[in-house]
């Protein structure tokens, strides 16, 4: 541990110095995002599920739809629930049992973009209002991180959730078989995800550049319109850094939403 401390001091030191130049480790520019790639349908026993590949980083997501009871407070509305495991074999950082309050934030990022776009009609998951709904289950698990998961599982969460099949609830049973209607979505979301070093502003960060911030922005967006931001870091940003920051992810989002199609 204490090697790979050393070698992760040389490269962002590395990093650094490379950014004097306007250039990069892995020889992107500043603002140019990695290879994005979306498979669909690749858990068969989920209602909806999706592998997304930017760059080296690999996530997965999985849709799952069941009965259960409203919150009191909502009693003819559908549930939502989003989780994210960091997986120990997706990276050598991080470590099996409870969720890290890294992965922890993740669902909380995607889940927030969501519910802020209002992807899911969730009055349209009620059975029987106060009694009977259907619940949503996002589950994200990372298959290798390599940096920028927030925009990863974004894009795994919104293609799985697009594609999601709704189960059929007759005489008291769940019937999964051969289903044909879609989940209830509403357009769909994609965030994009920036963080700055030492004065430059970088998209799409590589883990390794991701440890030599000094503050990130993720931006979700839906139809051209901002509907979430979630602040990182112990740095901050200048008003123009951020309006710079705004205007790159709209830029972006149009590229993520392509890949969904």
């Amino acid at each position: 541990m204490r090697l790979i401390k050393m070698i992760d001091k040389i490269t962002i030191k590395r990093i650094e110095d490379l950014l004097k130049d306007g250039k990069r480790l892995d020889g992107r520019k500043l603002d140019e995002f990695r290879e994005v790639k979306v498979e669909t349908g690749v858990v068969t026993k989920a209602e909806g599920s999706a592998i997304v590949t930017i760059g080296k980083s690999r996530v997965i997501a999985g849709v799952k739809i069941g009965l259960g009871k409203p919150f009191p407070d909502t009693p003819a509305s559908g549930v939502l629930m989003t989780g994210a495991e960091m997986t120990a074999w997706s990276n050598n950082e991080f470590e099996t049992g409870p969720p890290s309050p890294a992965a922890i934030e993740l669902a909380r990022v995607v889940d927030r973009a969501i519910r802020e776009a209002k992807i899911i009609d969730l009055d349209k998951l009620v059975i029987e209002v106060g009694e009977k709904i259907w619940m949503v289950f996002v589950d994200i698990y990372t298959m290798n991180a390599d940096g920028n998961l927030f925009d990863a599982a974004a894009l795994a969460a919104m293609a799985a959730l697009s594609t999601a099949k709704m189960p059929i609830y007759k005489d008291d049973e769940v019937i999964r078989d051969n289903l044909k209607t879609n989940l209830p979505t509403n357009g769909k979301v994609v965030s994009t995800t920036y963080i700055g070093i030492d004065g430059k502003l970088l998209v799409d960060p590589t883990m390794i550049e991701e440890k030599a911030l000094n503050a990130r922005l993720t931006v979700g967006i839906k139809d051209g319109n901002i509907v979430s931001l979630q602040k990182g870091g112990k740095g901050g940003f200048t008003d123009e850094e951020v309006e710079t920051i705004l205007d790159g992810a709209l830029k972006h989002s149009k590229k993520l939403l392509k890949a969904l199609k």
